[in-house]
């Protein structure tokens, strides 16, 4: 495995690379949920391409940018275990040598809806730099965790609309044995929050099997656990209006605690 930190090592290291790319974007704090999308680009693909990095630009001014953690060496030790050819670390300076980026890429109307709605500019955050290493990558397939179900469905789209020629692939959510979606946030959460925060899951998986009164249902088992979500919505599988007859997704956001924690779930015709 070769690990790179400047855009230059970069090119260079890309260049001697030939065959299908596999990609996986992360922001460290490697779990079991980063560990499956490595274990599928690895499956499907001659080369595995990772990169670590914390974006600043899709934190808001009062985010946890300063807090999230940043365990590299672990991080690398994953990689290494899943049998990553390239992994890319760059700095600030490497990905944004010019400074603040002036063009970015919009996100459209749904980059305003649900996440978008609480965390105003962070897709424009995520799509600009998505957009940035899907260039220089170059990847044949890319791999994104259903869990933040808003952001894969926007990269899908940022890719087809952009002609970005990435694949861009969803992976099941990886959970706990009690069905917590993993989480690198997961580590802010006290014995007490741990314990309520299962109710988030559950909420979903109960409204999952009660589609005619998903929302309500889930409801219900949040205000069990205590918990008030952020947004809480039925959505069409693209995100949109739902169709009778077609797959939807359940999504929620809510605070336990300090932290702020999303999960989805399909929920069937």
């Amino acid at each position: 495995m070769e690990v790179v930190t400047s855009r230059a090592e970069l090119t260079a290291a890309r260049g001697q690379l030939s065959g299908d790319i596999g990609y996986v974007a992360t922001m460290g704090a490697l779990h079991a949920g980063h560990r499956a999308l490595l274990d599928r680009a690895r499956a499907g693909n001659r080369q595995v391409v990772v990169s670590i990095f914390v974006n600043p630009t899709q934190f808001g001014p009062t985010e946890d940018l300063s807090r999230y953690p940043r365990p590299i060496e672990a991080d690398l030790a994953v990689c290494e275990q899943a049998g990553a050819d390239l992994v890319w670390t760059p700095g600030v300076q490497d990905v944004y040598a010019a400074g603040d980026p002036r063009v970015t890429v919009a996100p459209g109307p749904l980059g305003n809806e649900l996440e978008g709605a609480a965390r105003p500019g962070h897709f424009a955050g995520v799509l600009t730099v998505v957009a940035k290493f899907f260039n220089l990558i170059r990847p044949t397939r890319t791999y994104f965790g259903e869990k933040d179900y808003q952001q894969l469905a926007l990269v899908r789209r940022m890719s087809l609309d952009l002609d970005l020629g990435a694949d861009v692939i969803g992976v099941p959510t990886v959970r706990e044995v009690d069905g917590l979606a993993l989480s690198s946030r997961n580590v802010y959460l006290d014995a007490v929050e741990r314990q309520r925060a299962v109710g988030i899951s559950r909420a979903l998986f109960a409204g999952a099997a009660d589609r005619p009164q998903a929302v309500g249902t889930a409801r219900a088992v949040l205000d069990e656990f205590g918990i008030v979500p952020d947004y809480l919505e039925l959505r069409g599988a693209d995100l949109g209006p739902v169709i009778d007859g077609e797959p939807a997704r359940l999504l929620v956001a809510a605070r336990v605690g300090s932290p702020r924690l999303l999960d989805n779930v399909e929920v069937a015709p």
